[in-house]
């Protein structure tokens, strides 16, 4: 734990990109919920997410990975899926059910990282399964910010396809997971 405070583990780039996501929380919530200017939300949110983006490449190709990014990253991804889905709640019922699961997935994901850790010392980095269903979860979401009006069918359609893609990433977790934590020798005769 001391190591993942350490001054080099928290003051690096991708790590104040995963804060300025943070702090971009409110204002898109603002501009959703208060000013009603979904167009600047959406754009927000395009911000939001080309900061992600552009703080995993930098953590990569300058070797400024840390254990601290890895758990700051998915936490600034979550904390604005989460508050985005409970604004569209409001709107879209469906939205209320894929909010659920998501929050019951991530709490496997809790689980499933904390023993990780405890089990084998290291923190794992997001999978691609996880990065898909990430991207397709803010699309719609931006989709549906963007189009208001968009057809009550269409939208509960979009938030169908986010919640098969949660239930996807969930699965496939579970399994990455299962081989991580497994105990050499285990399950083989």
């Amino acid at each position: 734990m001391g190591r993942l405070l350490a001054k080099d583990q928290i003051l690096t780039v991708p790590n104040l990109m995963s804060l300025i996501r943070l702090a971009l929380i409110p204002v898109i919530v603002h501009l959703y919920c208060t000013a009603q200017n979904y167009t600047a939300a959406v754009a927000i949110i395009i911000l939001s997410g080309l900061t992600d983006l552009a703080d995993g490449v930098i953590a990569r190709r300058c070797g400024k990975v840390t254990d601290l990014g890895k758990i700051l990253d998915p936490v600034a991804d979550k904390l604005t899926q989460g508050a985005l889905m409970i604004c569209l709640a409001i709107k879209y019922r469906w939205m209320r059910y894929l909010l659920l699961e998501f929050i019951l997935k991530e709490a496997a994901m809790i689980a499933m990282g904390c023993a990780t850790i405890k089990k084998k010392g290291q923190v794992n980095s997001a999978q691609w399964f996880g990065k898909t269903a990430t991207a397709v979860l803010y699309g719609v979401m931006c989709l549906l910010i963007f189009f208001p009006n968009m057809p009550l069918a269409l939208a509960n359609t979009l938030i169908a396809i986010s919640g098969i893609m949660v239930a996807v990433s969930l699965m496939l977790y579970g399994r990455f997971y299962r081989g991580v934590l497994r105990v050499p020798g285990e399950g083989q005769r």
